[in-house]
């Protein structure tokens, strides 16, 4: 059983509020459980500034290549978001020996 865990780092757009800062980020996360149902996703940090937000998520499989495809594939549809920027993006992997 491998678990993959990613952390991504984001900078919002034009936003000037903790309101304006949800419907951003609300969005983000309902879109990448809709598209990968299989992983557990939420809001993570960063939880009092407006600008930015940290997004992390989890993945459960039996094979590494599975975890990791997931996890790049949900990197690869956030960097490609207009309204975001992303700074960072952390990929750790545990496997049941860890």
């Amino acid at each position: 059983m491998y678990v993959g865990a990613l952390t991504l780092d984001i900078l919002l757009g034009d936003v000037r509020s903790l309101k304006q800062k949800r419907s951003v980020v609300r969005p983000l996360i309902a879109e990448l459980q809709r598209r990968y149902p299989s992983i557990a996703v939420a809001e993570t940090g960063h939880l009092d500034l407006h600008r930015r937000a940290e997004v992390g998520l989890a993945v459960v499989s039996s094979s590494a290549g599975n975890c990791n495809e997931v996890m790049d594939a949900c990197e690869r549809m956030v960097a490609f978001r207009p309204e975001i920027e992303l700074l960072s993006a952390r990929h750790r992997l545990y496997n049941d020996e860890d």
